[in-house]
């Protein structure tokens, strides 16, 4: 399993600059502008409706706007479509403000496409009588479908720079714990590049005014004397910091994870705050980042890469579990550590990308920190609460059907309520 979970490692935890959903909007209009090889006349996007909820209202890096509009006219006019999720890195002044031009004049459409998986982003680029399409489907940078003036080009391509897809049939709780307990530490030094671009955007979020300044007014009131700069109390200072910043288009890139910058900013910060406070070595750290992560990714797999459920749960769980092994927790403690998140903000819905994501932050990263003290004083939720079974791994399968199954409804409420909002504004 060893060469499994680091390749899962490196596959996941990448760099991304701006939230995931329009960055890879913005990377299959650039794409597509590749295979049109000239630049458009217009832009068309047919998108799933959890991608379209994901970029209505969250900052685009450099525009100073918000929306799949402005990200996909971005990635289209001025996009590197070798960059992955940092599609949108050194776009010049120029191109945003061709972009812009783009946007008000109604050369960039949007519309959702029903009856397609929850990650699908479909983008045409016409000049003339000239189109060049591009498909994404099931991951932010898989291109499925290639074509130019209606001929397929390719068809089911490879996942863009992330190589085979690793099975995950064989993992479980215990295996990776005896992972990361093992593993040689220069295996998972690559974790290091994460800390330090996740610590680097918690400090501009509270530098900056970025969004709803959750962060930023924790740190205020810690200067004021009325709150306490403690663990929990940084830990979701720095942790929501980061995620202000992100929301709101700061152009810093962040290490995502499972897709989703949020969930990297999340997973890694509460751990890296908790061994600052305990005073654990490098390795000690690394080995419960690499927990995190592994806990993260394993629980996600159950649940999908997008769904009503907001995937900070699964991050801050796996968070929790490190935070668990630096205080010293066994095992066992780190089975209660994620059966106690589980008890209390799961369910919590993703209405979509947007500043109000480091208010649910901070409300996880709280409940991760409280489940790994009651678990490191031998205090657990058994099967007798709710979705929490008594085994871990039954817990983390109900944590996937109640997203899968459950809240399917949920997602459709979600998607109606937000498109009847936008017919209002417009």
């Amino acid at each position: 399993m060893k060469e499994l979970y680091l390749q899962k490692l490196k596959e996941e935890f990448v760099p991304a600059l701006g939230c995931t959903e329009p960055v890879a909007v913005a990377y299959a209009a650039a794409k597509a502008r590749e295979i049109l090889n000239q630049f458009p006349d217009r832009i068309e996007f047919h998108v799933s409706g959890n991608i379209f909820k994901n970029g209505m209202g969250v900052g685009i890096p450099g525009s100073g706007m918000v929306g799949l509009t402005i990200a996909g006219a971005l990635g289209a006019l001025g996009g590197n479509p070798m960059a992955g999720l940092e599609v949108l890195d050194g776009i010049s002044p120029d191109i945003v403000e061709l972009a812009q031009t783009f946007v008000s004049q109604g050369k960039v459409q949007v519309d959702v496409k029903y009856g397609v998986a929850k990650l699908y982003i479909e983008c045409i680029c016409f000049k003339g009588e000239n189109t060049g399409r591009v498909v994404i489907q099931d991951r932010h940078t898989n291109v499925v479908l290639v074509e130019r003036n209606g001929h397929v080009i390719y068809r089911n391509a490879p996942e863009s720079g992330t190589g085979a897809v690793v099975s995950m049939k064989d993992w479980n709780f215990r295996s990776i714990y005896e992972f990361i307990t093992t593993v040689d530490i220069a295996d998972i030094a690559f974790i290091e590049k994460g800390v330090k671009l996740n610590k680097s955007i918690a400090e501009e979020g509270l530098k900056g005014n970025y969004g709803l300044q959750v962060g930023k007014s924790m740190m205020i009131n810690i200067r004021k004397g009325i709150l306490k700069e403690d663990l929990m109390n940084r830990s979701i200072m720095l942790t929501a910091a980061a995620s202000d910043a992100r929301m709101a288009g700061s152009a810093m890139p962040v290490m995502s994870n499972c897709g989703s910058g949020n969930q990297g900013i999340s997973v890694t910060l509460p751990v890296v705050v908790a061994a600052e406070e305990f005073k654990v070595s490098n390795e000690t750290l690394l080995r419960a980042l690499a927990l995190a992560l592994l806990v993260t990714i394993y629980m996600k797999s159950f649940v999908g890469q997008l769904s009503a459920l907001c995937g900070v749960l699964l991050s801050t769980a796996g968070a929790g579990c490190g935070i668990t092994y630096i205080m010293g927790g066994d095992f066992k403690q780190m089975g209660m550590t994620l059966q106690n998140m589980t008890g209390g903000v799961t369910g919590m819905i993703c209405d979509g990308a947007k500043y109000g994501c480091s208010h649910k932050i901070a409300a996880s990263v709280s409940a991760a920190i409280q489940s790994s003290l009651l678990a490191m004083n031998h205090n657990c939720l058994n099967g007798m609460n709710g979705i929490i079974d008594d085994d871990v791994e039954a817990t983390i399968r109900n944590i996937g059907r109640l997203a899968n199954e459950g809240m399917e409804v949920t997602d459709e409420v979600i998607l109606k309520t937000m498109l009847e909002k936008m017919k209002k504004v417009s």
